[in-house]
């Protein structure tokens, strides 16, 4: 029997949600670390040279695009996802822990780290794509939307400790000390998922080869109307998102005036916007549906770069508003991110969950390079002010997607009189003629 809402525990009472969330909490927050010690490493320590700064940076995108299509198509290809999950962990983590061993014994170099960034970023890939399918197994339907949340919530906790811990680290154990932490978090995730109890039985999808493999998730998530939606709103927004985030420190420095020390503090708020979003997506879900939820946090989402592009005056003034639209933008990129999720693993199938989460992966992140690019070459042209109105007027067309999809609410005409309730007696036995006939050719 199909268990409800009210029959389950609350997910902080589920012990291997809680060990699902701690891990992937543990891991984001080491590699929120990471993003800091390990470029101070590079140019502290080795002096790296702008182009080597470059290629470290590029590193957290090449592996989605290398290897994001192929993640999925592997992880379809699997009966039980925790142990690739487990695998992913141990070899990020020994990744990790090179760079304090290699400057301890003389050898580290700025190579060593660029190789160290990848492994760690091609292991991240794989882990989310056989995570997706796995947190289907774990959590149950009907709670899903709050899981999301919860790991949201990780997301949004780790955004705000993680540059403060990586700079506390590095102050006093130095920065390829403070990489330590990353491994460390990689080997404390991989020791909370492999006690995780709860039985995997996936049905591995048939394959027709790796790439035909890869090319049907793309074909699906193109093909179905909902997942092309979520698709082209994702592609949409983090375009123009990216563009803006390119500009918006620039701006903030040179045309608005906020001092250097604030720029970190409003970081900070977008990430207590997260925590308040996560709280309460699921119970915004409960009462008017993710379909509902998600619609509203996209028409939402220019509102914070409308209002940094429009908004003048002495720091007096710009600061609390900037503040106000961070904790907007907060809640609403993790509601959107919440139920994009839901949606998807609601309307993929179970066999090609993870090639559609890797699809979704491949072209969102993907995405990024090609906005931040055109960010910065618009802003030469166009000035600051004018990327960051353009970006706001961008990512409000992104609701048309979602307009003309099955996503939109529908609401009866007036005076329509409502569906009748399908009889259950009816409907089984029609079911069993439907079945009878498909199996006699009929």
């Amino acid at each position: 029997m199909k268990q409800t809402l009210q029959d389950l525990p609350p997910l902080h009472r589920q012990r291997d949600y809680r060990l699902l969330w701690s891990a992937r909490t543990a891991s984001v927050t080491g590699s929120e670390v990471s993003k800091l010690a390990v470029p101070l490493t590079a140019v502290t320590l080795l002096a790296a040279s702008p182009a080597q700064m470059g290629l470290l940076a590029a590193t957290a995108s090449v592996p989605t695009l290398l290897f994001g299509l192929h993640a999925g198509a592997l992880a379809d290809r699997l009966r039980r996802h925790r142990p690739l999950m487990i695998t992913c962990e141990l070899v990020a983590a020994a990744a990790a822990l090179l760079v304090p061993l290699a400057w301890i014994t003389g050898t580290l170099s700025v190579p060593l780290l660029i190789a160290v960034s990848l492994v760690i970023g091609t292991a991240s890939v794989v882990f989310r794509a056989a995570n997706f399918p796995h947190l289907a197994v774990v959590v149950p339907a009907s709670q899903r939307t709050e899981a999301m949340a919860g790991f949201h919530a990780s997301y949004s906790v780790a955004s705000i400790a993680g540059p403060g811990l990586a700079g506390l680290l590095v102050q006093m154990l130095t920065a390829p000390l403070a990489v330590l932490a990353e491994g460390v978090s990689f080997l404390a995730s991989a020791l909370m998922l492999r006690s995780i109890r709860t039985p995997e039985d996936h049905e591995p999808s048939a394959s027709r080869g790796m790439w035909r493999d890869a090319v049907e998730g793309l074909r699906l998530s193109v093909g179905h109307p909902v997942l092309r939606a979520i698709l082209a709103t994702g592609v949409t927004l983090n375009f123009f998102a990216m563009a803006y985030i390119a500009v918006v420190i620039l701006y903030m420095l040179q045309v608005l005036r906020i001092p250097q020390g604030m720029i970190g503090a409003l970081t900070a708020v977008s990430g207590i916007g997260g925590l308040i979003g996560a709280w309460a997506t699921a119970r915004l879900a409960r009462r008017f549906g993710e379909n509902r939820v998600m619609l509203y946090a996209v028409l939402l989402f220019p509102f914070d770069m409308l209002a940094v592009g429009l908004v003048g005056g002495p720091p007096q003034v710009t600061i609390p508003v900037m503040a106000t639209t961070g904790l907007l933008i907060g809640a609403i990129v993790v509601s959107l991110g919440t139920c994009t999720n839901v949606i998807t693993m609601r309307e993929a199938p179970a066999d090609m969950m993870g090639r559609v989460n890797a699809t979704m992966t491949f072209a969102i992140h993907g995405v990024l390079a090609f906005g931040g690019i055109t960010g910065g070459l618009l802003a030469e042209v166009v000035g600051l002010r004018a990327v960051i109105l353009i970006c706001a007027g961008g990512t409000a067309l992104a609701g048309l997607w979602i307009w003309r999809s099955p996503l939109r609410p529908h609401r009866p005409r007036p005076g329509a009189l409502p569906a009748p309730e399908p009889d259950p007696v009816l409907s089984a036995v029609l079911r069993e003629l439907a079945i009878t006939k498909i199996r006699t050719g009929g």
